[in-house]
């Protein structure tokens, strides 16, 4: 079987992840991705990896989102994220031909993620090989589709947005359909990490994706939702660590609320799920300081 850089094959990289989604920080296949030793052990803190990428041109002044601009983000992301020459090359090193591929996504009728995304994520599957009846996708039904009971691996994608629960709406939270959602909510859905435990997750995750393109940074109440308070951010987020990709969102939310309200104006609730999935859950990097940000296309007004 053919070798990523890191000289690992795709059955020990699926592998890997699934160990480490069992046990800890998500690592990534390359060899500056960080290291298994933490700090009990007397080593070296792990770090994970994130892509931010951006395009000026991805939305029309309507809000339309060019799919073809999408479809050039999510390559750019892949071959940076896992340091190989082709898209196809990314999706094959972590997607099998014999997978049965959950695409999680989200449906919140304001702000769900974009049929553009979704499809060249599973344009990525496809290329990996996988048939088309063994790709399934889904948000609050995904209990009741047969597809997801037997996956092998599970695709996270969702837009940010500010949340009256768990202060964001994030890709740790977007499990919460696997589950019953009130079990979740207390302390502002502070242990929403506990979802990547679940035997139907646990292991799968091969890819996170926190789509930016207009991420909502201020609601008022539950279900709150005001285009006033979205903006044309125009980027998406792409990692293999789940916490480390919505740390990198909730620091642009974060900026955006200073730069509207002309103060540091804190999240009600906070968004504490997010550091309380490294401190408490182990399930990925919240510090930014260990989170290694590749920063790709447009720059303007990143926030960041």
């Amino acid at each position: 079987m053919e070798k990523g850089p890191s000289g690992l094959t795709r059955r020990d990289f699926v592998k890997g992840m699934g160990l480490a989604a069992a046990g800890g920080v998500v690592r990534l296949p390359e060899p500056a991705a960080g290291s298994e030793a933490g700090s009990e052990a007397g080593g070296v803190q792990p770090t994970s990896k994130v892509v931010l990428v951006r395009d000026q041109n991805v939305l029309s002044e309507d809000g339309a989102i060019d799919p073809e601009g999408i479809q050039e983000m999510l390559d750019q992301a892949m071959t940076r994220l896992f340091g190989m020459d082709s898209p196809e090359d990314c999706w094959k090193h972590i997607i099998e031909p014999d997978d049965v591929v959950g695409i999680k996504t989200n449906i919140w009728r304001f702000l769900p993620t974009p049929s553009e995304v979704e499809d060249a994520i599973k344009r990525g599957v496809t290329a990996a090989g996988v048939p088309e009846e063994n790709i399934g996708m889904g948000d609050q039904n995904v209990l009741r589709l047969e597809i997801f009971e037997r996956t092998t691996a599970l695709i996270n994608s969702r837009p940010m947005r500010t949340h009256a629960w768990s202060g964001v709406g994030s890709l740790i939270k977007n499990y919460i359909m696997f589950d019953h959602p009130p079990d979740y909510h207390d302390d502002a859905c502070a242990d929403l990490a506990k979802l990547w435990e679940l035997p139907i997750v646990k292991g799968k995750t091969r890819l996170n994706v926190l789509v930016m393109l207009t991420p909502q940074f201020h609601n008022i109440g539950p279900h709150h939702f005001d285009p006033e308070y979205t903006w044309p951010y125009k980027g998406i987020i792409v990692s293999t660590d789940p916490v480390a990709a919505d740390a990198v969102g909730l620091r642009i939310i974060q900026a955006k609320r200073q730069e509207s309200f002309g103060e540091d104006r804190p999240l009600q609730p906070t968004a504490h799920h997010i550091e309380l999935a490294e401190t408490v859950h182990k399930l990925g990097v919240a510090d930014m300081e260990r989170i290694d940000l590749v920063r790709l296309g447009w720059t303007g007004e990143e926030l960041i």
